[in-house]
């Protein structure tokens, strides 16, 4: 049992992914965490005034099942399965946090001054949140579909598309970090 409960090697994680994925090819379904947010919409009976939301959504109920497994999975392994003292932080990314003003995250995965309670008493931590979330839910639909989507389940599929979208996201992730968040910060 204390396989279980310890971090899995990437190849035991990356070998199940991609049994996941066979699988899901070979039953025609395609995985994507984005579109379950079509789906909820389209519960709702928005599908009467949006045509985009138009949609059988009984039929994707698979996937919204993926997600709540994919809650359920981080609640477990946060809560009950989560051993602080394995996080290593490179070195090099501690001193350039520290350089933003950014304390390093001790042992947890994300530091405190981001990723806390007291971090929502800040407008500016508050603008950003707003404003990412938003570029993200753009990026998304924008993209037709998440990182997710694309990069597991599209590249798995050579859908080109996938791979153009991933690139882009590779691309704009390098600018965010190098370029734009010291601007923030």
């Amino acid at each position: 049992m204390d396989f279980i409960f310890q971090t899995w090697p990437w190849y035991v994680s990356g070998f199940l992914i991609g049994m996941i994925m066979l699988s899901l090819i070979y039953f025609g379904k395609a995985f994507g965490m984005s579109s379950n947010l079509s789906t909820l919409c389209s519960m709702t009976g928005i599908g009467k005034r949006v045509s985009f939301f138009d949609f059988d959504w009984k039929a994707k109920r698979w996937n919204l099942i993926v997600v709540l497994g994919a809650m359920f999975g981080g609640f477990v392994a946060t809560h009950f399965m989560n051993d602080s003292s394995i996080v290593a932080i490179n070195p090099k990314t501690i001193a350039q946090l520290a350089q933003l003003g950014i304390d390093a995250p001790n042992g947890k995965l994300l530091p405190d001054v981001l990723f806390s309670i007291e971090s929502l008493q800040s407008p500016k931590i508050i603008f950003i949140l707003t404003i990412g979330g938003v570029l993200i839910g753009f990026g998304t639909r924008y993209a037709g579909g998440c990182t997710s989507g694309h990069a597991i389940s599209g590249l798995s599929n050579f859908q080109i598309k996938s791979l153009k979208a991933v690139i882009g996201f590779f691309i704009r992730g390098l600018i965010m970090t190098h370029f734009i968040l010291p601007l923030l910060f």
